[in-house]
């Protein structure tokens, strides 16, 4: 039997006999004019300098991850979303693989937590091999998602909004709508205000402790990374999250960005819908291994 790992991360079998011939497939595809240009490697750091981990450490070139709070001896540590509280398999580990992800299984272990990898597929330099390691030492793949990329300019070229207000630091009306609750633990607050220049974008509604939407933008050199853009539910298809992604795109094209980031689930459809009308393309995609056991 041969094991084939697709683009997706996902692994299959063929019955060797059923393979009569086989070709190379390009791994980028044909981009949109305007697009930025970039590796996924550099995609990848800048997204992680963008939601930076409060507790890292370095395995050879990969990096582990870890945004936890420890309510006590014996509790499990309550952990701030999986791309924190995960190895960056980017690299050379400085080690065989099997033996690095051995390392990374006790890293996590050690610190009460769930070993998770987060693998890029269908780009240059992906872990289509590591994700079929992974799957053979029966690690769950989940939470697959996508990097879009475009330009940044063309978010910003609307009449300017005064309804949206920017900060440095989300206020407790900016967590709740993010649900968060208005005390978010510690980590998660450290993850959400890291980053080399950070700003939050809330649009307030009739009660102004009740966000009608908000978003949160950090600027890294040429790169705006974009995330928790949400808009509350009885506001929805106003053009609310443009509104807010246009104020934080001309805060960052003052900063000197010109290309813009995301990342979505695959299965967020009306995210999916909205970013591909505002110019964002697919760049490479990734998902979680879990271990086994936890």
């Amino acid at each position: 039997m041969l094991r084939i790992t697709r683009r997706s991360g996902q692994s299959v079998e063929l019955d060797e006999r059923a393979v009569v011939a086989g070709k190379v497939i390009p791994r980028e595809p044909a981009r949109r004019r305007g697009i930025p240009s970039a590796g996924a490697r550099e995609l990848q750091e800048v997204a992680a300098r963008g939601w930076p981990a409060p507790e890292t450490e370095r395995l050879g070139e990969w990096l582990l991850r870890a945004a936890r709070d420890v309510p006590g001896p014996d509790a499990r540590p309550e952990t701030f979303t999986s791309r924190a509280n995960s190895c960056l398999p980017v690299g050379d580990p400085g080690l065989p693989q099997p033996a690095a992800l051995d390392g990374v299984e006790r890293w996590y272990g050690a610190r009460g937590l769930t070993p998770l990898v987060q693998v890029a597929t269908g780009a240059d330099g992906s872990g289509e091999l590591l994700a079929a390691e992974l799957e053979a030492r029966g690690w769950a793949a989940e939470q697959h998602t996508g990097m879009y990329v475009g330009a940044l300019a063309p978010l910003a070229d609307r009449e300017p909004d005064d309804r949206v207000r920017l900060s440095r630091t989300p206020d407790a009306g900016w967590l709740s709508a993010y649900g968060r609750g208005r005390r978010a633990p510690e980590a998660a607050r450290q993850v959400l205000t890291g980053g080399p220049s950070v700003w939050f974008a809330t649009l307030p509604g009739a009660d102004p402790q009740q966000p009608a939407a908000i978003g949160r933008c950090v600027i890294d050199g040429r790169w705006a990374g974009f995330a928790a853009v949400k808009v509350a539910p009885e506001h929805r298809r106003t053009g609310l999250a443009t509104a807010v992604m246009g104020e934080l795109a001309r805060t960052a094209l003052e900063e000197g960005a010109s290309a813009a980031y995301l990342q979505v689930e695959t299965d967020n459809t009306a995210a999916l819908a909205l970013y591909d009308r505002l110019g964002f393309a697919p760049h490479h995609a990734y998902h979680y291994r879990r271990a086994p056991g936890s």
